[in-house]
């Protein structure tokens, strides 16, 4: 059975990523942990996706997480969390973190992150992206472009969504379940701060990106 491990300091936080997770991903096995030495003891089973905090009891957000991925090297983590200082991000990124979800995002957010990162993708907040490409390049904060940005995916599942195609036409035409067109509408949705997909298109045909 595949596995979950949640870990964040808040019950009611935890079970409602929980129900996140029931959502995108109904058939795991959940476990739960409120510290990161209670985290970390649960990461050596090696689950299948662990979804972190940064703020908790035991251990600096970075050096809380970095434990994680050397407990769990396999395991993908997102980092749902209300800490988003640019410098912390940034080097939790350079760990290899799957992928960023604010608190303060929705249920189909944060549901959408899950199912972009179980799919073998990246979750990353637009800013984030924008930064962490900028530092790779050498830019300055000065150089970094504005406005929001696409994945290659992201883009491609738009324009066959702005040709009236269905979750599963797209699927079948880019070789993808259902599930990740899904993700990848959502997370492009999140991008583009539109409301729907039909404004995401129309949005995104203004700005050039499709």
């Amino acid at each position: 059975m595949k596995s979950c491990l949640i870990c964040d300091d808040h019950a009611m936080m935890r079970e409602a990523l929980a129900g996140a997770v029931a959502l995108g991903w109904p058939d795991a096995a959940v476990s739960q942990a409120g510290d990161f030495p209670q985290a970390w003891a649960a990461a050596a089973a090696g689950p299948d996706l662990i979804i972190s905090d940064l703020v908790m009891p035991g251990a600096g957000p970075v050096d809380g997480v970095r434990r994680l991925r050397e407990i769990a090297p396999r395991s993908p983590i997102l980092v749902v969390t209300g800490n988003e200082a640019d410098d912390v991000l940034i080097s939790l990124l350079e760990l290899g973190i799957a992928g960023f979800a604010p608190k303060t995002s929705k249920s189909e957010i944060i549901e959408a992150a899950i199912r972009l990162v179980l799919a073998g993708g990246r979750y990353l907040p637009p800013r984030i992206a924008e930064i962490a490409v900028a530092r790779s390049a050498g830019a300055t904060g000065a150089q970094i472009a504005a406005g929001p940005r696409l994945t290659e995916r992201q883009g491609d599942v738009l324009k066959l969504t702005a040709l009236g195609q269905s979750n599963k036409e797209i699927a079948r035409e880019l070789d993808l379940s259902p599930a990740t067109v899904k993700a990848h509408i959502a997370a492009a949705i999140a991008a583009l701060g539109a409301v729907n997909r039909t404004e995401a298109v129309v949005r995104a045909r203004e700005l050039g990106l499709i």
